[in-house]
Formats: structure tokens, C-alpha cells, sequence
């Protein structure tokens, strides 16, 4: 596959009750759609081109939203990037209306079932592949805001990977780890050492809150956040 990145029109730039942004890229469609006016979750359908499976990336919220956004291609399964409630509000009813499986970094599996209902068919580990059709995403367990938040990477060896972060990494920082500093050096470290330490500058990432960014343009500001401590 080789990427076309920067997709016509798409900034990245979504707010709830607006319209998605489409980025195509060679053999992979992404959407992304904010819900929730008060939390602005992001959530990410997947969709391989090739075959037309499709992989949701945090059913925040909004089920009337995002299940409109599948079309006759159904849900192959839905990732959750880590057990707090903002991200997996949808998670039951997209379940129950579509079958997909249900995908969660194996230390919070217990917690979303419990907060959800909905049994985890996968728990995932550092180093899984997850396949969307011929899409493969590689997992990337960031213990720290949870532990079992987990990433999502793209890398098709065109050297412009795509990195789905949840709230383990957003512009401008990692995610809370709510002043518990042992969980907050934890996740830098794991944030340096496994993302930016493994990929390069030109990989772009896609949070579970707001604008998108580049590993690139983060990377001058890794040691001002870790002496700022949030």
C-alpha cells in the first residue's frame, strides 16, 4: 500500500453534531466523527477498501451517530482503547446491532465488561496484530492513563505510518494519569520508548479528543513534558 496522507479536504478538525472527515488512503478508509458535545470523543471507522471489513475505534458514544456511518458493510469489531466511560458509552448497542467483536488491552478487559455488560471476545497484548480485511494494525500497549490503554499502528513501509493514541497521547502531551506521578512516568516512558522511539516523525496520530498531529511535531516537546510531570 503506499499512502496518500494528507486526503483532499481532510484537516482532522471534527466537532460534535458536524460532519465526519474521510481520509483515503491507499487500501484504507478512515472516518472520523466527534460525539458527545460535553466529553467531544473521537471515533474512528476503519475500512479496508479492498474487501470492505470495517474496524470501529472507540464506540464513544452517539450509537444514532456512528451506526449510520457503517452502511451495508456491517462491523467486523470495535476497539476500545482503554475502560474510562467517555469511550465505550456505545459500546453495548453497536455490539448488539452490528455482532462485531469487542477488542480491549487485556488489563482493562474486566473493567469494560463490568461497566458495559458486553464480554471482551479479545484482550489484546503488545505486539497483536489486529486485521481489518488486508489492513493489519499493530497493537502498542501504553500503560499509564489506564492500564491497559492501547494504540493502534498502520505501517505499510511507505514510511508515513497512521497511529490511533486514545488518550495516551495528544498534541501538546500525554494523557492524565490524575497526579499519581509513578503512573505518569510510566506512561512517558512508555510513550517515548514504544511510539516515538519505534516510529518516525512522519507518522501521524489520531487522539481520542480533538485535532490530529505528527510524532514530528511532538518530538521537540518530549523532555518539557516529562519535567512539567502532566
Amino acid at each position: 500500500m503506499s499512502d496518500t496522507h494528507e486526503g483532499p479536504g481532510y484537516d482532522g478538525k471534527v466537532t460534535p453534531g458536524g460532519a465526519p472527515q474521510v481520509r483515503e488512503l491507499e487500501g484504507l478508509r478512515i472516518t472520523k466523527v466527534a460525539v458527545d458535545p460535553e466529553m467531544s470523543n473521537n471515533a474512528y471507522l476503519l475500512t479496508c477498501t479492498a474487501t470492505g471489513s470495517q474496524l470501529l475505534v472507540d464506540a464513544a458514544a452517539e450509537p444514532g451517530t456512528l451506526l449510520p456511518l457503517l452502511g451495508e458493510a456491517g462491523l467486523e469489531a470495535v476497539v476500545t482503547t482503554h475502560q474510562h466511560w467517555d469511550h465505550h458509552r456505545a459500546l453495548a448497542e453497536v455490539v448488539r446491532a452490528t455482532g462485531a467483536a469487542t477488542l480491549v488491552g487485556a488489563p482493562d478487559a474486566a473493567a469494560v465488561t463490568e461497566q458495559t455488560g458486553v464480554p471482551v471476545t479479545r484482550p489484546l497484548q503488545h505486539g497483536d496484530v489486529v486485521e481489518v480485511g488486508r489492513v493489519r494494525l499493530g497493537v502498542i500497549a501504553l500503560a499509564g492513563h489506564t492500564p491497559g490503554s492501547v494504540a493502534l499502528v498502520h505501517d505499510d513501509g511507505t514510511g508515513a505510518p497512521h497511529l490511533w493514541t486514545g488518550d495516551s497521547l495528544f498534541p501538546g502531551g500525554v494523557g492524565s494519569t490524575f497526579g499519581d506521578a509513578d503512573a505518569f512516568r510510566q506512561l512517558i516512558d512508555e510513550v517515548e520508548t514504544k511510539v516515538f522511539g519505534t516510529l518516525p516523525d512522519s507518522t501521524w496520530f489520531y487522539p481520542g479528543h480533538g485535532d490530529d498531529s505528527t510524532l514530528g511535531e511532538q518530538r521537540p516537546h518530549l523532555a518539557e513534558w516529562r519535567e512539567r510531570g502532566w
